[in-house]
């Protein structure tokens, strides 16, 4: 497992947090304890921004990038992604060359504009102010995870898993059940919200009851998933209701 990333929390708040649901989960959630979030498509729509990246990098190379290679990549981990660019594409270099240059130009376009899906910034701050734990599992590196991190409250993550963190990305349940155990939880009391197929597969394989939000490609139907077509207008205690038929 690569180190975890600077500024990254790693489950700091678990005694907070065992304590919280020692007295009773909070009739907001009910009844699940934490609410786990991706972040590309799901909090933030910085999948074109990916887009945009590969296209250009692709273009120098003197090839040719489609849509739907772009679409093919959502969702995956940042070296798979690497690996199918540097397949198809005259791109040369090792993965992580590809990586660190598609995520700096990210980073810059995310400084530059945080794009904000609907309703996620809301959830959030209900979270924050009912005092609801929250995990954010992304296949995204630390330096774009951290563009997040600095735009919000410092508490409004306990715990926080990139995908430089763990050896297996998304859709291995890997990212999820580290998640869970961060936050000193049995995945099967939390809550998770994804946007791609390899999100909520990684999700649902981990036991975490989904809410999946289609954005940018479909998400097929799977056991341990309900969908909502966006966050927007939705509370907390509307998904917990949603989710809780999964149980």
């Amino acid at each position: 497992m690569v180190p975890a990333a600077r500024r990254l929390v790693s489950g700091g708040k678990c005694a907070y947090i065992a304590a919280m649901l020692n007295d009773s989960i909070r009739p907001s959630l009910a009844p699940f304890a934490a609410v786990v979030f991706d972040m590309d498509g799901t909090l933030i729509d910085t999948e074109p921004y990916w887009m945009a990246e590969e296209g250009e990098m692709v273009a120098r190379a003197g090839g040719t990038w489609t849509q739907e290679d772009a679409v093919e990549l959502v969702g995956n981990s940042l070296l798979r992604s690497a690996e199918i660019i540097l397949a198809r594409t005259p791109v040369t270099g090792t993965p992580e060359q590809v990586v660190d240059t598609l995520l700096t130009g990210v980073v810059a376009r995310t400084r530059e504009s945080m794009p904000w899906r609907p309703g996620a910034r809301e959830l959030l701050s209900e979270c924050a102010h009912l005092g609801v734990p929250c995990a954010l599992v992304t296949m995204s590196w630390a330096p774009l995870a951290n563009v997040l991190l600095e735009a919000l409250p410092p508490d409004a993550f306990s715990v926080v898993v990139t995908g430089d963190q763990v050896a297996h990305g998304k859709p291995s349940p890997d990212p999820y059940l580290l998640a869970a155990e961060r936050l000193g939880l049995d995945p099967r009391t939390c809550l998770a919200l994804e946007d791609s197929p390899t999100g909520v597969h990684s999700a649902t394989a981990a036991g975490v009851p989904t809410i999946g939000i289609p954005h940018v490609v479909p998400i097929p139907d799977l056991p341990g998933m309900v969908k909502v077509p966006d966050l927007a207008g939705r509370t907390l205690q509307d998904l917990a209701d949603l989710a809780a038929t999964l149980r």
